[in-house]
């Protein structure tokens, strides 16, 4: 295949240059359309003189008073009209984002916890204004997300990521603390869970990244002491079918054991041992921070997830 644009000289292409055929067109006049465009006559006419150079043709020819387009002149005017139109409508003016009119895919990534937290809410407060759009959920965790985000072209993430690079805009939306979650007739414990009882009771973790430690046993070690992790899974679900029925002990998100989409009777109580808490944010890319569809669906986001834990926390 010809590849015809290595034949053009796009060095030689300006706007300023369609600018001045489109005032000349319309004024028939170098003096006119200096004017007009608040430019030098001289600048007008080197304009004028690159347009002919560039086109290969005379495009204004001098008739008494008025400079008439040739034939080739008349041809390109509506072709530079339409081309000026779509610049100045579609690339110069901000666009404004109406999510009733989308009909486009929203694309959010969000880690396991993330996902059964919020996913519902989302796409009722999303769907409510943009009917038209299609939701897609990727789940992410922690060391994939960055490359998510490029690869799925995903819109924004939530998580409890760190450390992020700076082609990567946050927002804090909440701070989640930790409860200890467990089935008390399989396991024998009351409603507390001491220190001792922790360390003997086989232990069930939630990891995302299928390591079956992490900074609680770490912590534990400098205190001299150490748990039985008995088993792991990336996905929360499974876990909690797990508790159920069987002598497991789990530390799991204050949020997460509060979930109302499960009929076990699990207790939860505090940790006895101190467990840092984590903050969830809201991430995008920094090249898309001042889309105006990014910037609606960050704000629906924020909003709801924000809302969201509101209710979860006063039992609403």
């Amino acid at each position: 295949m010809t590849n015809y644009h290595h034949d053009i000289n796009w060095r030689g292409v300006d706007l300023n240059l369609l600018i001045a055929f489109s005032a000349l067109m319309e004024t028939r006049s170098v003096t006119k359309a200096a004017n007009k465009l608040a430019i030098g006559q001289s600048a007008m006419s080197h304009n004028l003189s690159r347009l002919r150079s560039l086109l290969n043709d005379p495009l204004f020819e001098r008739h008494g008073h008025q400079m008439l387009p040739t034939q080739t002149a008349l041809e390109h005017a509506s072709t530079v009209d339409t081309i000026l139109a779509l610049i100045t409508n579609e690339l110069l003016r901000p666009s404004v984002f109406v999510p009733a009119d989308f009909c486009g895919t929203f694309k959010i990534g969000l880690t396991d916890y993330a996902e059964l937290l919020f996913a519902p809410a989302l796409y009722d407060a999303i769907h409510q204004q943009a009917p038209q759009c299609q939701l897609s959920f990727f789940n992410v965790d922690r060391h994939s997300y960055h490359t998510d985000f490029n690869q799925h072209r995903i819109d924004v993430v939530i998580g409890s990521m760190t450390d992020m690079g700076k082609d990567i805009e946050h927002q804090y939306l909440y701070t989640e603390d930790h409860v200890c979650l467990y089935d008390q007739q399989a396991t024998g414990l009351n409603d507390q869970v001491s220190l001792d009882q922790y360390r003997r009771h086989p232990h069930a973790l939630v990891s995302p990244d299928g390591k079956l430690t992490t900074q609680v046993d770490a912590q534990l070690h400098q205190q001299g002491f150490q748990r039985q992790v008995a088993v792991g899974s990336h996905n929360f679900l499974t876990i909690r079918h797990l508790l159920n029925g069987r002598d497991l002990l789990c530390v799991v998100s204050r949020l997460m054991a509060q979930l109302d989409i499960f009929n076990d009777q699990l207790t939860q109580c505090p940790p006895p041992v101190a467990i840092a808490d984590f903050d969830i944010r809201l991430l995008w890319l920094h090249r898309n921070s001042n889309h105006p569809r990014n910037q609606w669906l960050r704000d629906i986001v924020a909003n709801t997830v924000i809302s969201h834990v509101e209710q979860l926390r006063s039992g609403a």
